[in-house]
């Protein structure tokens, strides 16, 4: 059978790809799933044809955490601490969740990602109150036409069940779907364990969940050093001890981890995620970004909470090279020394939203750069736009001045999912009145009044 071959012609092509580096000018072939070529002037001749004279294309970003099931409930916690931010949602508002709820959440919040320019979601879901929410949130991502890795998680947290230094293994269920829906763990999507780890657990679970993904050949996301909690535990140090470090192991946050924990990570090969609006909004602590590559560890980005910030990897890019760069000038400062040259430039961080993701969830060899042989996950930017014209710095303008509406163009796997602004292959509509009549069940069900912000969630006293 004959490939289907599509060549996007006459573009600036960001590859992400040290080698092939990027270009002013260039074409790029995909055939089937994959890219097969990238260069000036292609001889290709029988092929559909991508007018990208006007385009950037570059790899889809890649978000290494987000809680995809609060979308229908997105903003209610734009002004709260991280600690209502546990009380209201995690321990109140998630334990209303039924498994439909998880189906439209998921729905709206994947489409929401991969409208933006996002290509690769890891779901880290810890909503898991039943076997049929987990079936309902991988429908949810297998229907969005998104790359996603399934985290699955623990329950919801009725206050000390789960959490707080709970002796509870992970759900069992976790072996169902492995041989359910990810026996090969080679589709479009893909399954991790979302572990409580050492700041929510006791150490010996954390030693028992590890042993379990490990059984199953499963990597492995932790929420790691986010505010008092995650400064006193100590848990990257814990685990040094036990033995139990590695590279299949992701830290999310890392805010208030001592540089020698960090170190730790980067001797195990480990991967980190840096969620820098969350984490100053909700008191995380300051993002860890400077002090990760300080100590080894490059590290990938991610939204975390869509109740909390926005959805989009721009915002994130430009908030986490602006927070590092706040505490380089800063530091200068407080030294009476101008700063000479910025540490971190918008090119590192392009490849935190990129490559880098793709190493975080282990998919480096699939995607994460224009590379001939990996998939064609591919976003085509608009930049005959007022915000991007005249393009005078590349990737700057990208991470700095760029956002959801340059993007026009997305391919997940070879396959067209967006094209002239507009997502393919979804009803809209049906996706709008789902969220909508979740969000007003859970509304009703926690006893929020019609129209208000939530203010009367249990626990918002």
């Amino acid at each position: 059978m004959a490939k289907k071959r599509t060549l996007i012609r006459n573009s600036v092509v960001i590859t992400v790809d040290q080698e092939l580096g990027d270009f002013e000018q260039a074409d790029l072939l995909i055939e089937d799933d994959l890219i097969a070529a990238v260069g000036p002037e292609l001889p290709v001749t029988d092929a559909q044809i991508i007018d990208g004279s006007n385009m950037i294309v570059l790899p889809g970003l890649i978000d290494t955490h987000r809680h995809t099931w609060q979308s229908v409930i997105r903003g209610i916690s734009s002004d709260w601490t991280l600690g209502q931010y546990f009380e209201r949602i995690r321990g109140g508002m998630s334990l209303a969740y039924r498994p439909e709820d998880v189906y439209a959440a998921n729905l709206l919040g994947a489409l929401e990602a991969l409208d933006s320019g996002i290509t690769t979601l890891l779901d880290w879901s810890h909503i898991m109150n039943t076997p049929d929410h987990a079936d309902e949130a991988i429908r949810a991502l297998q229907d969005s036409g998104i790359r996603a890795i399934f985290a699955h998680g623990t329950p919801s947290d009725p206050p000390g069940v789960w959490y707080q230094q709970s002796t509870l293994r992970h759900p069992a269920d976790i072996k169902r779907l492995r041989a359910q829906y990810f026996s090969a763990n080679d589709g479009l999507v893909t399954l991790m364990m979302a572990i409580r780890g050492p700041d929510f657990s006791t150490l010996e679970t954390t030693i028992d969940d590890l042993r379990l993904a490990r059984e199953l050949g499963l990597r492995v996301t932790l929420h790691i050093g986010g505010g008092l909690l995650g400064k006193q535990a100590k848990s990257v140090e814990r685990m040094h001890e036990a033995g139990v470090l590695g590279p299949d192991m992701t830290f999310v946050h890392c805010n208030c981890c001592t540089n020698e924990a960090l170190r730790l990570i980067a001797d195990s090969g480990g991967t980190a995620s840096v969620a820098a609006r969350v984490e100053m909004q909700m008191g995380h602590g300051f993002p860890a970004t400077g002090r990760l590559l300080a100590a080894g560890v490059r590290p990938s980005l991610s939204v975390d909470v869509v109740t909390s910030v926005g959805g989009n990897m721009f915002d994130e890019m430009r908030v986490a090279l602006q927070t590092e760069r706040a505490r380089q000038n800063q530091a200068a400062l407080d030294g009476n020394e101008p700063v000479k040259q910025l540490e971190l430039n918008a090119s590192d961080v392009l490849e935190f939203a990129t490559l880098e993701g793709a190493r975080t969830c282990g998919l480096a060899d699939r995607v994460g750069s224009i590379t001939p042989g990996k998939q064609a996950d591919l976003i085509l930017l608009r930049r005959d736009t007022l915000n991007l014209t005249p393009l005078n710095h590349l990737r700057g303008s990208v991470v700095m001045a760029a956002g959801p509406g340059n993007v026009d163009t997305i391919f997940v796997g070879g396959r067209l999912v967006k094209q002239h602004g507009k997502l393919l292959h979804c009803d809209l509509d049906r996706v709008y009145r789902l969220a909508v009549e979740t969000r007003d069940y859970l509304f009703a069900a926690t006893g929020v009044p019609p129209g208000s912000t939530p203010v009367g969630l249990p626990g918002a006293g």
